[in-house]
């Protein structure tokens, strides 16, 4: 017999999230797929569901953005769902702790303590974890982050507890120096036996000085990247498209009949 459907909740928030607990519960117990689910199942799919979320973010596609929060938020309240079943936490515990860790991280808004700009407001935070039983800074971050994420949250993280240089000019000149560093180990013209593996720490050493540097000047690394690419592919697609109009495969074309297509797409 079917379930009854839970009917729309549009007037408030605690409604509407009431709702959605009600048809999570019902598919646990009704649907062949959802029963089936575990945590260790459901993980890559949050990832996925991330990365969708994180793709609409830049395309600035609102409505997107909408429909993968509603992604996200029933995966979240799922594995809620899955903790209560062997009475680890259920969502009530989930939400109360993360509204308990804000208030204790928010004492210039819940407590006395004065703060003049974001950067107090970091340094605290930081701090503040220390005190819960954090042995490191840095042992907030992921270890399965992707490597340009990862890296600009290390050098925030160790910014809070005043590691971190003082002007953006001195950031550059590591930029230079690192930089100077990869060439005089990578340089072909002068060695014909390179060490790639030291080449490539050298390489390494650049890209976290560059992510350095942009986050002194207010520039999401990953959001760069990830814009550049996205270039890339749209300027590309439209060279194999105008290719084929054309009658020709790319790989029996030359760089510079490329390059005229190129140019007309960095042009549109």
């Amino acid at each position: 017999m079917p379930a009854n459907i839970p009917p729309p909740a549009t007037t408030t928030p605690d409604t509407a999230f009431l709702r959605l607990l009600t048809v999570l519960d019902t598919l646990r117990t009704q649907c062949p797929w959802d029963k089936k689910q575990t945590m260790e199942t459901l993980r890559h799919l949050t990832i996925e569901e991330t990365y969708e979320l994180s793709d609409a973010i830049l395309e600035g596609d609102m409505q997107e953005i909408k429909k993968e929060l509603g992604d996200l938020m029933m995966h979240l309240v799922f594995y809620a769902r899955i903790g209560s079943e062997t009475n680890d936490f259920d969502i009530t515990d989930v939400l109360n702790g993360v509204c308990d860790k804000l208030i204790n991280r928010h004492p210039h808004i819940y407590g006395d303590v004065e703060v003049n700009n974001e950067e107090d407001v970091k340094r605290n935070w930081e701090q503040i974890k220390l005190k819960e039983g954090n042995k490191s800074v840095l042992g907030g971050v992921p270890s399965g982050l992707p490597a340009l994420v990862k890296a600009s949250r290390i050098q925030e993280k160790a910014r809070g507890v005043g590691f971190d240089w003082d002007k953006k000019e001195q950031v550059w000149a590591k930029v230079e120096e690192e930089l100077q560093e990869f060439k005089d180990e990578f340089n072909i013209a002068e060695n014909e036996n390179i060490d790639i593996e030291k080449a490539e720490g050298e390489f390494g050493d650049l890209l976290f000085s560059l992510v350095n540097y942009a986050r002194f000047i207010d520039i999401n690394p990953e959001n760069a990247l990830e814009k550049t690419n996205k270039k890339f592919i749209k300027r590309f697609q439209f060279l194999e498209s105008k290719a084929r109009e054309n009658g020709k495969a790319l790989q029996d074309m030359t760089l510079a009949e490329m390059d005229v297509y190129w140019n007309e797409a960095k042009r549109l």
